[in-house]
């Protein structure tokens, strides 16, 4: 439990990273990995399913790291460089793209959890709950840390997409806790 506490702690300093996308997507990689228990009990086929989503999951989580260094990058530049707003938005942009890929892999854990609860074992109901509950908590926060990235280019497509990954979570969490 000691790595534990120092993944919290290093959470909790006062750094940019880790910060909400690694906490997201770690979230995620936890939802996956109960998904995948639940898998293993019910001895079905979403067990490979459920390990490649906690991979993903594990994979953005260090992702994310880095991510939002080029942003920090190009907002200390002094206002009056002429490349700053540039740099600034095509940092943001980029910024947006982990996040979504975050919320495409907690709409699919969502989801495959959802169905860990409908036909799995029932003594493991709990935990597959608990597993889209994160999935979705995982889904809607990475897609907030994309839109406010995004903040300055509201047609761009990437938020029709985040709108609907978070609706497929929140319908996965809306099946098994009507």
């Amino acid at each position: 439990m000691d790595s534990l506490a120092v993944l919290l702690d290093d959470i909790a300093a006062r750094t940019p990273a880790p910060g909400g996308g690694t906490t997201a997507a770690l979230a995620c990689a936890l939802a996956a990995a109960l998904a995948e228990m639940a898998a293993r009990f019910a001895e079905d086929g979403s067990v490979a399913r459920a390990g490649e989503l906690r991979a993903a999951a594990l994979d953005l989580a260090e992702r994310e790291l880095t991510t939002y260094a080029p942003v920090l990058e190009a907002a200390r530049l002094p206002r009056d460089d002429p490349q700053r707003a540039a740099r600034l938005a095509a940092a943001l942009a980029a910024a947006a793209d982990p996040p979504l890929a975050l919320c495409r892999v907690a709409a699919a854990t969502a989801e495959l959890a959802a169905e860990a609860v409908r036909g799995g074992t029932p003594a493991l109901e709990g935990d597959a709950t608990t597993a889209v509950l994160l999935a979705e908590a995982a889904c809607r926060s990475a897609a907030r840390l994309a839109e406010l990235n995004l903040a300055a280019t509201p047609a761009d497509p990437r938020l029709t997409e985040l709108a609907a990954l978070t609706a497929r979570a929140a319908a996965a969490r809306a099946a098994v806790l009507p």
